[in-house]
């Protein structure tokens, strides 16, 4: 596995060689918030964010860049967006709670952390599904029947429309 230093390492000394060696004009993305700092050191390095607003524990995009650099992390938060299990992101959300809160009162690590059973406990299994009924559903019944390569754009819509209101008919 690669430990978060041998990333951070790896992308400080790249940048590092495209300022000093190649001279490029690059883009240079990263979630190591450390390597803001280096444009401080080299001259032709600057910061640029993507603007964003936070609204009920959610973050919002706003698809403007703006000169330097993120004010904090959005990995949870786009690991939802992203479409990860509810479950994990929630139990990620504690995961970086308990992180911050060791870093900041300076006596946790992330080793005595994994260390402590009670907050690195398997996470709590996901709900039980329904079970199933014997026979195919009308949704199912209705997709098996549909051939999309003979449709036009118009009964495709169509067709998701109704496959939908057989999925929830309010």
């Amino acid at each position: 596995g690669t430990a978060t230093y041998d990333g951070l390492s790896i992308a400080w000394a790249t940048l590092e060689h495209l300022h000093e060696v190649n001279g490029a004009r690059a883009l240079f993305a990263t979630h190591y918030h450390e390597m803001t700092r280096l444009s401080d050191r080299l001259a032709r390095v600057d910061n640029a964010t993507i603007a964003v607003k936070e609204h009920d524990g959610d973050v919002i995009f706003l698809h403007e860049v703006r000169r330097g650099a993120a004010d904090r992390s959005y990995g949870v938060q786009v690991a939802k967006l992203a479409g990860l299990p509810a479950t994990v992101v929630e139990r990620a959300r504690v995961v970086l709670e308990a992180l911050e809160k060791g870093e900041r009162e300076g006596g946790t690590t992330r080793d005595t952390l994994i260390d402590d059973l009670p907050l690195f406990s398997a996470a709590p299994p996901p709900p039980a599904a329904a079970p199933k009924s014997s026979g195919p559903s009308a949704l199912e019944t209705r997709l098996s029947e549909v051939l999309p390569d003979a449709m036009t754009p118009r009964e495709a819509l169509d067709l998701i429309y109704e496959l939908k209101s057989l999925l929830d008919p309010s």
